[in-house]
């Protein structure tokens, strides 16, 4: 029996969404996995949007309860942080004790993407944690996300792949997803043998 992987990101939001699912899946395929992707879902219909929104979420959630492992998109999304329904998947992911790794395609870790948030203006307080303008404090943790998923992947032997694709193709390049997946080979290999 394969072993199935879910691949969680924010690639259904991408103009070529299908092409990019596609080619995820592909590549999960021909490392010896079964790809459970959630742009590969066939929605109940709904009288509502909520209901609508519901339907997808509990139809991903059920892919996630079949799937041995993730791995997942962690580039960051409309913002500094990775996309919000990813780190949900991650995290329901590893509530469930199942593998998890990740990838991003961008270099810069999440303390120096918030300083780039703040126009690179930040202070240090008494204690020497980071403050942007607002007084807010600042992770500094060398993470590539917020510490809760980073440390998460890594707690549980996980790996984190950090990437540095060109600027036009962020969400695209599939170089970082091969090396996670890789890695995840490696890993989900030890423990089926």
């Amino acid at each position: 029996m394969s072993v199935k992987i879910y691949l969680a990101g924010p690639e259904v939001f991408l103009p070529n969404a299908r092409e990019m699912l596609d080619a995820k899946a592909d590549l999960v395929r021909q490392a010896g996995f079964t790809p459970l992707s959630p742009g590969d879902l066939e929605i109940p219909p709904a009288d509502t949007k909520i209901g609508h929104g519901c339907n997808i979420n509990a139809i991903d959630e059920q892919m996630m309860l079949e799937a041995d492992a993730v791995i997942a998109n962690l580039t960051p999304f409309r913002g500094i942080a990775a996309d919000t329904g990813t780190s949900y998947e991650l995290g329901f992911m590893c509530a469930l004790g199942k593998p998890v790794f990740a990838y991003t395609n961008i270099a810069a870790n999440h303390f120096t993407r918030i300083l780039g948030h703040y126009g690179g203006v930040a202070t240090q307080d008494e204690t020497g944690r980071y403050r942007g303008p607002d007084g807010l404090s600042i992770e500094n943790f060398d993470m590539a996300d917020n510490l809760m998923l980073h440390g998460g992947i890594v707690r549980r032997g996980g790996a984190v792949v950090v990437g540095d694709a060109p600027a036009d193709a962020i969400y695209t390049d599939l170089t970082a997803f091969r090396e996670c997946l890789r890695r995840a080979a490696e890993t989900l290999l030890k423990k089926t043998a």
